[in-house]
């Protein structure tokens, strides 16, 4: 066996060996896909690993107030750290790769660092966002977005869950909000994520480098009409809203087409929820995305204009309300030429369409992404997957990215390659 070969070998036991930890968290055992909601049962067992595997590291963990925790390998009041991560949650039934892959994979380059020798001489801090799903509270990115203070902290603290407990009572305590502090110690982020698609598939790469985020957005609408009884209310004299709604999701889909953009509605509450009767209340969310803000833009007014029209028609009323609205993103063109540079210059450069955590801090300080092949190209998804082979080929990029970026000259060895790896 070659040492390459066995170096490859290492880091594949290394991964799975701290994968196998994680994975059996939260996973439904009839779906098989994970409920990791912000702060629930699951998601807490993750942090409590996240603190663990930070105190066998040495590294201090630090939490800001707003759900984020921080491990530190180096001072972070040095500053112009370099920060990677990712996040814990899941969608409803998701993935677990989803989130934990760029957490799992930061501690593992981390360790990749300490036993090449490199010595960082700029702070390294692993994190774990809060909520970047939106699955409990219904803003996606909540705990980067407060951070920055994207999101206000008087909206953060009035958001409430599906069951009624509101977003301080998750925290046990007031969000704090933006923490300028905390961020003005950070000089990059570096989110390794698995992709959401099938590019790197179909490029026949296990690792590629992020471009950008496409504009995208979620609008909550709410179909108004008359509750009433199923079998003794003449078709002619319902104000039924399932209908305005039902035509709306249809519009959403052919308006998006014609864009040649993205719509969803993969969400959607009924009042008084019955079999036997005429809905009173209809409320669905609209998940949009586009290559460009003016197409997004166009996308979402034309839905809204559908729903209005048909409205008239049902007797029913409609509004949709903006819920949280994400620009495109452009990662920063230096960290895309360094990681090509280091990563070499096949590496494939790709945009994607679904949103992250770096696309909030992209507008703060310098931010890129790594993307893992995902065979399938499911996300959101039981099916979603990564080998382990590729997900240790992206710790081991990762590992070279933040060589790059936070440490001093690789140091002279005298055995063989793979034993120092």
């Amino acid at each position: 066996m070659t040492g390459n070969s066995r170096s490859a070998d290492a880091g594949v036991a290394a991964f799975r060996a701290l994968w196998d930890e994680i994975a059996p968290i939260g996973r439904d055992p009839v779906s098989g896909g994970y409920l990791r909601y912000a702060f629930g049962e699951p998601e807490l067992r993750l942090r409590d690993w996240f603190r663990r595997q930070a105190a066998d590291r040495d590294m201090p963990v630090e939490q800001d107030g707003n759900g984020n925790l921080f491990a530190w390998c180096g001072d972070p009041a040095q500053g112009d750290a370099v920060l990677v991560g990712s996040h814990f949650d899941s969608v409803p039934h998701g993935g677990g790769y989803d989130g934990p892959l760029g957490i799992v994979s930061a501690f593992l380059a981390v360790d990749r660092l300490r036993a090449g020798g490199r010595v960082p001489y700029r702070p390294v801090g692993v994190v774990a966002f809060a909520e970047e799903e939106g699955a409990r509270f219904g803003v996606p990115c909540l705990g980067s977005r407060l951070l920055t203070g994207e999101l206000p902290v008087e909206r953060a603290a009035a958001l409430t869950d599906s069951d009624g407990t509101t977003l301080v009572e998750a925290l046990g305590a007031r969000p704090v909000g933006a923490r300028p502090d905390l961020l003005g110690r950070i000089g990059t982020f570096v989110e390794l994520h698995i992709e959401q698609g099938r590019a790197l598939v179909d490029l026949a790469a296990p690792v590629g480098v992020a471009s950008g985020i496409w504009p995208h957005g979620r609008w909550r609408m709410d179909f108004t009409g008359e509750a009433n009884h199923a079998g003794t209310t003449r078709m002619s004299d319902r104000r039924d809203p399932m209908l305005t709604y039902a035509f709306t999701v249809l519009a959403a889909n052919k308006e998006a087409r014609r864009y040649g953009a993205q719509a969803t509605v993969g969400r959607v509450e009924v009042e008084p929820n019955a079999t036997n009767a005429v809905p009173s209340r209809v409320r669905g969310w609209l998940d949009a995305r586009a290559a460009e803000v003016a197409t997004l833009d166009s996308l979402v007014e034309a839905v809204g204009q559908k729903a209005a029209e048909r409205a008239v028609r049902d007797g029913t009323g409609v509004r949709l309300t903006r819920e949280s609205v994400t620009p495109l993103v452009e990662f920063d063109g230096g960290l895309i030429e360094l990681f090509r540079k280091v990563l070499d210059d096949g590496v494939p450069v790709l945009p994607t369409a679904a949103g992250h955590d770096a696309g909030v801090l992209a507008a703060y300080l310098p931010t890129a992404m790594l993307f893992v092949r995902n065979p399938t190209g499911v996300s959101h998804s039981p099916a979603e997957y990564a080998g382990d082979d590729d997900c240790a080929a992206g710790v081991s990029r990762l590992a070279d990215v933040l060589t790059a970026l936070a440490c001093g000259p690789v140091p002279e060895t005298t055995g063989d390659p793979a034993e120092e790896a």
